[in-house]
């Protein structure tokens, strides 16, 4: 493969709250990302957890090895959305950055975290911790991670300022952001609006701040659409790969570096 390029990969995949199952789940897209000679695959948040502030720490722990182990044997790198506990005993709604061997990069948390419009706000908001934005060095480019609401800002569940963290971190210098979302719908007509609204802000967001996106979401319920479409947004704000936004779907495709 020529050095030049990012080989990305994405798997819109169902997240529950079976750890097993979607350490099965993510086998699944490594050994498709693997097939693809893909560099890194993301998943959606919370993936391996599953997205919510109570889990069993140590089972995440040894799925995350399992899951680690799996990539490095077929030489792909992560961008694995899961919850994690920290050593400083803090959860971290997170996205992992592993590179191809294995080596663990470092992880960007949630930072733009969902609460009500309340005074406090109640919600997610109350319940993870946030760690200072940073990029990760890959070869030929230097690459970040957002999850969910730090790309959009949704007015109605974000109750502190809109932070632009997507025009921060191409200002910090990255080329390619990873976007692991975890959106919740009901396959009414507002799930249709959100839908609009989170394709729209990936498209501005992008051109805006001359970024790559790679973004892929949760399919679970397979009844409904998913809440965002999957895929990779170029910095042009144009999708040069796009995936049917309903059930489990895989994609691939190389990016400039």
């Amino acid at each position: 493969m020529d050095s030049n390029l990012l080989r990305v990969a994405g798997a819109q995949i169902p997240v529950c709250t079976d750890i097993e199952a979607n350490v099965e789940t993510i086998m699944r897209a490594i050994d498709f990302a693997g097939t693809e000679q893909a560099d890194i695959l993301l998943t959606p948040e919370g993936s391996l957890s599953v997205y919510a502030p109570d889990f069993d720490t140590a089972a995440v722990k040894r799925a995350l090895a399992k899951v680690t182990a799996a990539a490095a044997r077929v030489n792909v790198g992560l961008a694995l959305g899961t919850c994690f506990v920290e050593d400083d005993d803090r959860c971290y709604n997170q996205i992992r950055f592993y590179a191809p061997d294995g080596a663990y990069l470092g992880f960007h948390s949630k930072t733009l975290t969902c609460g009500s419009l309340t005074d406090p706000p109640r919600g997610e908001i109350e319940h993870y911790a946030v760690a200072p934005l940073r990029l990760y060095d890959w070869p030929d480019t230097l690459i970040g991670g957002l999850i969910c609401n730090d790309l959009w800002a949704n007015p109605g569940c974000t109750p502190q300022p809109d932070p632009h963290l997507t025009q921060q971190l191409s200002d910090m210098g990255a080329r390619v952001i990873f976007h692991a979302v975890n959106g919740g719908r009901k396959g009414d007509e507002w799930s249709q609006v959100g839908f609009q609204y989170h394709e729209t802000n990936l498209r501005m967001r992008a051109r805006a701040g001359k970024l790559w996106i790679v973004t892929v979401d949760n399919c679970l319920p397979k009844k409904w659409p998913c809440s965002a479409p999957s895929g990779v947004v170029s910095p042009t704000g144009e999708w040069v790969c796009r995936v049917d936004s309903q059930g489990e779907q895989f994609f691939a495709y190389s990016i400039a570096g």
